[in-house]
């Protein structure tokens, strides 16, 4: 079956985005407890871009597979886990990077650069770290897993901020500046 990407977020209310968040059926990462660890010798580049033993994975199928069985550890490190076997995988920044945004009814619902679409709010906090002059800001999409804000969604979010340069989503409020 060919892939159908989800449509633009601006066109869907905020009903029609949960729905395809729910809709989405990702591997049960959080029930596994494989015994056998090694290295995948992949790489996600801070740009996004994945790597495989120093080449780059170009079929986005297969990336937006091995994205669905990411997981990130207490210690920072990524791993692609299996009911078989975790493997580290190395990233640069954060696994994925947030494409786009829309505002819907008081909910953020972000695009990934895998197709993937988001909504921010508690269980899936935006936090902003860096400092006032280079602020850079990231969204839990699960496991510990982060995607960054690009350039052009994080000046999306400031249009969508207040003067205090916060917003809200789902109940939740979240500022675009690191704190000092």
């Amino acid at each position: 079956m060919p892939y159908v990407p989800p449509p633009d977020l601006a066109t869907l209310s905020l009903p029609e985005i949960a729905a395809l968040v729910a809709a989405r059926k990702l591997p049960p990462v959080e029930q596994w407890q494989p015994q056998a660890v090694s290295d995948s010798l992949m790489v996600i580049k801070a740009d996004g871009r994945w790597f495989h033993d120093g080449g780059e994975i170009r079929r986005p199928a297969m990336v937006r597979t091995f994205a669905s069985l990411l997981w990130r550890d207490q210690a920072g490190q990524h791993w692609l886990v299996t009911p078989f076997e975790k493997q580290a995988i190395a990233v640069e920044d954060a696994a994925f990077i947030a494409t786009d945004v829309s505002e819907q009814d008081g909910a953020l619902a972000f695009r990934l650069n895998t197709d993937e679409i988001v909504l921010a709010g508690p269980d899936n906090p935006l936090t902003a770290r860096g400092d006032a002059e280079t602020p850079a800001l990231y969204l839990l999409v699960r496991h510990g897993v982060e995607a960054r804000i690009n350039r052009s969604t994080w000046l999306q979010l400031v249009e969508l901020a207040g003067d205090d340069l916060c917003l809200t989503s789902q109940g939740a409020r979240f500022s675009l500046v690191p704190s000092a």
